[in-house]
Parts: structure tokens; sequence; C-alpha cells
């Protein structure tokens, strides 16, 4: 499906650009009243982007809340994290803040959004409007929910962040009494990856009836941008591997180049399939041929998962600001660093989720009051970067468990080929 999926996108994405150019070149005579027409016509077009953003956010609140609760639960008593845990948070922590760091300078560098000129949606504006008045008091009252029920009616992503690590903590807490919650829980992250699923089939219609639009009403210069913003970001992933693995080389030495041969082809298999998480258990199997202990391997590698991913969370923040530049929305330093942070917060829980960036991406416009059509910029070619970030994924967690097994000094010696092997099954636990 993913495969037809991404062909479909991208049948969408060349009918809309012909149309739209088509259309633009027809009409546009330079006079205001082929403006004005224009920009009536491609409205027609938005319609249907509108509905495949109000579904997207209509995933968001129970799937943030069943997976991220699901993902504490598994990681059973909290004192099974002890000291490997800590370690493998503090390294998350750090690496993703290099990564969202890093995302942040790149887009002040490369300004993929700079000379679009989009229209603010008269919603934003409104939105923008109302955030003047916000006290501190209010910002503690919305981070800290009065009624869960409430702030997922509204797609509050920070408070369902809040409550949802009370929920998963408590869970881990009470133990076997519990265990019915999570199994209905990995009942309803399911349910919403079907939902999930049969959302992104709209997608295509989404993408063409977007590009369609912004090239009706804006001319082939959306075209460039968009080549331009995709450019950016795998300079961008092209310098997170260079400061991860430059990084990896200050910890467990000249042997990162080893494992980097080791984790060649669970990478290859990342990027081709869009998906980390399909590498999984080879990048598991890779690690443990590499010389990390199949307890800590098997621990901190699921963690990560959840936890670190750097090529994600780099294309988050590059996405959220290209949007603000395109639409000419001005924030200030403190306003992108409160982005960056909750973007690292955000962004956990909800591995393995299709199309997982974009979500976050989306939640995060909704909170900066940034405009959710944005969102249909960066869409059409969502899968071509998806495999840069995947790939990324796949070595950001790979560094983060040899590393914590060397801060262990259990790190072994390598043995077999870094070749793809038949697959085995992986040991468990601590």
């Amino acid at each position: 499906m993913a495969k037809r999926l991404t062909t479909f996108i991208l049948i969408g994405l060349v009918l809309g650009l012909v149309l739209g150019w088509l259309l633009n070149a027809h009409y546009d005579d330079g006079t205001a009243a082929a403006a004005a027409w224009l920009k009536q016509l491609a409205g027609y077009f938005t319609i249907v982007t509108t509905i495949f953003l109000q579904l997207i956010k209509m995933i968001i609140a129970p799937l943030v809340f069943s997976t991220l609760v699901v993902g504490i639960a598994h990681m059973g008593d909290t004192g099974a994290l002890g000291r490997v845990g800590l370690k493998s948070l503090g390294w998350f922590v750090g690496a993703s803040l290099l990564s969202l760091t890093l995302g942040l300078a790149l887009v002040h560098l490369t300004q993929p959004g700079a000379g679009l000129h989009l229209p603010i949606p008269q919603t934003a504006v409104d939105a923008a409007i109302a955030a003047k008045s916000v006290d501190p008091i209010d910002i503690v009252k919305h981070i800290f929910p009065a009624s869960i029920i409430d702030v997922m009616a509204t797609n509050a992503i920070l408070p369902i962040v809040i409550f949802s690590i009370f929920f998963g903590v408590a869970i881990t807490a009470v133990g076997d009494k519990a265990k019915p919650i999570v199994r209905g829980l990995e009942g309803v992250v399911a349910v919403m990856l079907q939902i999930t699923d049969y959302v992104m089939r709209f997608a295509p219609f989404a993408v063409f009836a977007a590009i369609c639009a912004a090239l009706i009403e804006h001319g082939p210069k959306v075209i460039s941008k968009l080549a331009y913003f995709m450019g950016s970001v795998y300079l961008g992933l092209a310098t997170l591997w260079l400061l991860l693995i430059t990084l990896a080389l200050l910890f467990i030495g000249k042997r990162v180049f080893q494992l980097l041969r080791f984790i060649r082809d669970p990478a290859l298999l990342a990027f081709s399939t869009a998906s980390s998480e399909a590498a999984f258990p080879r990048t598991l199997e890779a690690l443990e041929r590499f010389g990390v202990p199949p307890k800590i391997a098997s621990f901190v590698l699921p963690l990560g998962y959840s936890f670190n991913l750097d090529g994600s969370m780099m294309y988050m923040t590059f996405a959220s600001l290209f949007i603000a530049q395109a639409y000419d929305i001005p924030m200030s330093i403190g306003a992108q660093v409160g982005m960056l942070l909750m973007l690292m917060i955000t962004s956990k829980g909800i591995a393995g989720v299709p199309r997982a960036s974009l979500l976050v991406i989306a939640a995060n416009l909704d909170y900066f009051h940034l405009p959710a059509a944005g969102l249909l910029l960066v869409v059409a070619i969502d899968n071509f970067l998806d495999m840069g970030r995947s790939a990324t994924n796949v070595l950001g967690n790979a560094i983060a468990a040899s590393v914590v097994a060397k801060w262990e000094g259990e790190l072994g010696e390598s043995h077999g080929s870094p070749e793809i092997e038949p697959l085995h099954a992986p040991s468990k636990g601590l």
C-alpha cells in the first residue's frame, strides 16, 4: 500500500503542477481582475485540502495519547530503567537538542520559504491577534490541563502529553491490575493506525488540490521553492550525519566506521521503504553482531524509536519554520526556542506512525498560530524527505546503543559479517 500511495501522490503532484501551471498561464494577464479570479479559482481547490487537514487533526489527540501511554507502559517497572535508562535518556535529550538546533540554524541560513509571500488565512490572523492577550497564568493553565476531555477536544497537544505521561507512569506503578487498560490502549493504537492509513489514502487528492491551487494563484515560482526546500533538508541531514559520527568517534573511537558498515544495510532498507521501523529487526541484529550486548541493544533501541528520532526532529524544525517564512510570519527568538522545545516533547511517543512528522508538525502549527494550510506545501515531497530522515533515525539509534554499551563497559568485539544474514529472534531484556 505504501508504494502505491507514493505513486498516487506523485501522480497527484504532477497533475496538480500541470493543471495549475496551465490555468495560471491562461488567466494571468497581470491585471488586478485576473489576480482576483485566480485567487477565487484557487479557493475552489482548497476545499479538498481543508477536508484533508481536518481529517489529519481528527487523528492527533487519540493517537498521541494511546501511543505515548502504551510506550511508557511497555518500559516495565520504572526501576528497570536504572542506570542504562538514565544514560540512554541523557544521550537522547542531547541528540534531540542537537538535531533541532541544527534544523533551526540551517533554516535561517538557507531561507527556503523566503519569497513565497503566501497570504495568511483569516483564521490564522484571528488566532495571532487573540494570542497577544495571553498572559503567563494562561500559559500555565494550558500546559497543565484541568480536563483531559477539554484539551483533547481542542487538540491541545502539550497538555495531552502531560496527562499521558502521568497516566503511563501510573499504569506502570499499578502493575498487573492495569494490564487490561494497556491491552485496550494497544487496541486503540491499532485502530488509530488503521484510521491514519485511511486518511493518508486521501493524500493524493489533497496534494493535487494544494499544488494546483498554489500554482494557479502564485505561478511557477512555487516549484523552484519546493525543490530548494528539499535540497536544503538533505543538506541538513548530511550535516547531522557528520555531527553524529563525530560524536560517536569521541566515545567509541574508530570503531564508529565499523559500525557504519554493520548498519549500512538496515539504513538502506529504511531509506528505500521510508520507514526506520521497518529496519528495526535488522538494526537490532546488526548491533548485536557489532558487539553491543543483547540486553542493552534490546533495551536502548526500542526506547530510541520513541525518544531519539534525530532525522525526524531536524526535519520538523525545518518544515515548521519554512511554513512561517512562506507566509511571512515573523517569529521571535523566544518563540523559535519555544517551538524547538515543544517539538522535542511532542515528537515523543508516536514512533512507527505513518507520516508521524506531519502529525507533529500539524499539532505545533496550531499551537504557534501558523497556518495549517502550509502543511500541504511539504506533503507532496514528504515521501522523498521521509526516506532521508528514516535512514538518519537508524544511524542515530545505532550510535546511541553503541555509546551506552561503551559507557557501561560492555561493548564487545564484533562477530559475523556486516552483510545482512538470516534474521534470528533477538535476545530480550536486561
